[in-house]
C-alpha cells in the first residue's frame, strides 16, 4: 500500500502566477509555435484577449503537482485532463487535489485547477509510488 496515503487526502494547494514567460517557455519547449502562446497582437486577432497557456504547460504543472507530492520515486501511469477557463499573463492558477483511490501502490488524484476566471484544469492523476 502506498505509504500513509487514503482515499479523502487532500494535497496541499500550489499557486502557479502566470507569467509571459511561462507561457511561452511552455509553449517552446513542447515544441508548439501556434501563435496564440506568443504573439498577444495576433492572438486578439483571432478573439483571446492576450495570448494564453497550452494544454502541454498545463500538463506538464499538474504533472509536477501530484509528482512534487508523492516525492521523487513517484512515477505518473495516467494523466487525463480536461481545459476550460484560459490562463492569460498576469493571472494566478491554484492547484488543488485529493486522492480519490488506493489501490497498493496506487494512487488516483482527482486535480482542479482554478484561475480568477474560473476552473483551467480538471481531472485524474493515476500515479504509482513504489515501497
Amino acid at each position: 500500500m502506498t505509504a500513509g496515503v487514503k482515499a479523502g487526502d487532500e494535497l496541499p494547494p500550489l499557486t502557479i502566477p502566470i507569467t509571459r514567460t511561462l507561457i511561452v517557455a511552455g509553449a517552446i519547449a513542447s515544441r508548439d509555435y501556434q501563435d496564440v502562446h506568443h504573439d498577444a497582437e495576433l492572438a486578439r486577432e483571432k478573439g483571446s484577449p492576450d495570448i494564453f497557456m497550452n494544454i502541454l504547460t498545463t500538463n506538464g504543472l499538474v504533472g509536477r503537482y501530484v509528482t512534487d507530492h508523492f516525492g521523487p520515486r513517484a512515477v505518473l501511469r495516467k494523466v487525463a485532463i480536461r481545459l476550460g477557463a484560459p490562463n492569460h499573463p498576469g493571472d494566478t492558477m491554484v492547484l488543488t487535489g485529493t486522492v480519490t483511490e488506493v489501490d497498493g501502490d496506487t494512487a488516483r488524484v482527482r486535480v482542479l485547477g482554478v484561475n480568477g476566471v474560473g476552473h483551467h484544469v480538471t481531472g485524474t492523476v493515476t500515479v504509482e509510488v513504489p515501497r
